[in-house]
């Protein structure tokens, strides 16, 4: 599975994310990428992902 590129903006909001949880929430981000069919992770998927995580 290709990995996919994340946008400067993507990185600095992942970063925000707590460490305990990161990898399990970088997973999550990435499927929804693959989901919607995107090559690149952008502010907003993350965005989504963190309102989708409840926090």
């Amino acid at each position: 599975m290709e990995s996919l590129r994340w946008t400067p903006e993507a990185k600095v909001k992942l970063k925000n994310i707590p460490f305990f949880v990161r990898s399990q929430a970088r997973q999550r981000i990435e499927q929804l990428a693959r989901e919607g069919e995107l090559s690149e992770v952008t502010a907003e998927l993350v965005e989504q992902a963190r309102l989708e995580f409840g926090q």
